[in-house]
Order: structure tokens, then C-alpha cells, then sequence
């Protein structure tokens, strides 16, 4: 079984994030990167289903010059092979989609992993686009994957409980929080991952036009809450929300 994912490099969620003072975007001069973590978890995923099904894992990263050091980090976690689409700056999530639909019709893969969103736009967007793109069925918030011959069962959390849905295969799926614990690369898997391939190509190369349809203008911080106080009675409190918070 042949099964792409996609590794996104995404500024580290343990550091605070800090806008430009013109507001025209993230201050990354002091930032750490690391792989997206919903990624992470696909890798991780697709690596089990290798171990159990046999095949390939290969690890799709799209993005500016330093993307093949998530890519890096897949390939020592296990994945056979990378891919690199350098786009020079990140492209918004329908370039994304668009990409990766040009690469699986050159890999086609048996099953395609994305992370359910990345933490840095948190737009949850590429699977559904992707998914439309192809026509192919998708399963998206994975909590659970058993593959069954040509076929994808998935069980996703939601409001009252777990959902199944099986779907074909080729089909694409998309990780959540509780779907594994991605492993850690020991040091000779770190080495080996040095001599494994990572194939550049260009938008251009595929024929997909990366001018962003969603075009950030400006950030800004949101405003700090007040404080809040104490009140005597409720009487007190109702007061309050009606003549100084006027809510009521």
C-alpha cells in the first residue's frame, strides 16, 4: 500500500506568538519551527498501517527553503521518500489543496493522510478541498483507522459519541488528537534519514497557479479583559450588568 501525507513546518506552539508592530504579520525572528503536531500524528498513522500492510510512506512538505527539515523529520520517523514543493512563501489552503492533488495524480497513492488542520492558520480547509479537487471520499477527524482490503474504516469523535464511516480507497483522511502518540526517532533513524531522497520540484513544474485567494491584510492582538470585581448581592450585580455593562 502507497500512502502520501503531508508535513507542514509551523512555528513551535509552546512559544508566544508575538505580532509585527505594523501588524502586517508574526514576529519570526526569535521563533522555533517545528512539524505541524496533526502531521505528526499522520506519519505516525501511515507508518503503522506500512508496518501491518506493507508499502511505502511518502512525505509531502510545500513550502519555503526550510521545509525539507520537517520532511527530514518524517523520513527519520520511518517514511521511505520525501517530496519538497517549493513555493517560497506559504501558500493559503486552496494552493495547498490544488499542489497536492498534482502530486497524487503523479504518485497515485492508495491513501492520502493529512493532519485534520494546521495550528498556525487553524483553517481546516486542505482535506475537504483536496477531497472535492480529486472527487475522492474523505473521513475527516480520525480517532480510529482500520483498513479492510480497499476499503477505510474510520471512527471520528463528535457531539454524542463515535461515528464510523468506511469509505473506498483511494480516499483521504484526515488525523485528530486522539488518533496515536507519534513515535521519536531514535539517533541511527535520525542518520539514516540523511541518504533518503527528498525530490524538489516547483508549482510551475505541476502547472498550479499558488496566487493566494485569502489575502491577510492585518493582525492585531486582541484587547486585554478587564478585571473583574466583587459584589455584595445579587441585587448589586444585576445593577451592574444593566447600567455599566449594559447586557441587560
Amino acid at each position: 500500500m502507497k500512502i502520501l501525507v503531508a508535513a507542514k513546518r509551523v512555528t513551535d506552539p509552546d512559544m508566544v506568538i508575538k505580532v509585527k508592530p505594523d501588524g502586517s504579520g508574526i514576529e519570526l525572528s526569535s521563533m522555533s519551527f517545528k512539524m505541524n503536531p496533526f502531521d505528526e500524528i499522520a506519519i505516525e498513522e501511515a507508518l503503522r498501517i506500512k508496518e501491518d500492510k506493507g508499502g511505502e510512506v511518502v512525505v509531502a512538505g510545500i513550502g519555503g527553503d526550510k521545509t525539507p527539515t520537517e520532511i527530514r523529520y518524517g523520513l527519520s520517523m520511518g517514511a521511505d521518500r520525501g517530496i519538497h514543493v517549493n513555493t517560497g512563501v506559504d501558500p493559503d489552503s486552496d494552493a495547498v489543496a490544488r499542489i497536492l492533488a498534482k502530486l497524487l495524480e503523479m504518485e497515485t497513492p492508495d491513501l492520502v493522510f493529512l493532519g485534520k488542520q494546521a495550528i498556525d492558520v487553524d483553517d481546516n480547509q486542505v482535506a475537504q478541498l483536496l477531497a472535492e479537487y480529486l472527487g475522492w471520499p474523505q473521513a475527516c477527524f480520525a480517532s480510529r483507522v482500520d483498513i479492510e482490503g480497499n476499503k477505510a474504516r474510520v471512527a471520528r469523535e463528535v457531539d454524542g459519541g463515535i461515528e464510523v464511516k468506511e469509505i473506498d480507497l483511494p480516499g483521504i483522511i484526515s488525523a485528530d488528537l486522539r488518533l496515536n502518540e507519534p513515535r521519536y526517532p531514535a539517533l541511527p533513524a535520525i542518520m539514516k534519514a540523511k541518504k533518503k531522497e527528498i525530490k524538489q520540484v516547483t508549482p510551475a513544474d505541476l502547472g498550479v497557479d499558488i496566487t493566494p485567494k485569502v489575502v491577510i491584510r492585518k493582525m492585531a492582538e486582541p484587547p486585554r479583559r478587564k478585571g473583574g470585581r466583587l459584589v455584595a448581592d445579587v441585587a448589586e450585580l444585576v445593577k451592574l450588568l444593566r447600567e455599566e455593562a449594559r447586557v441587560i
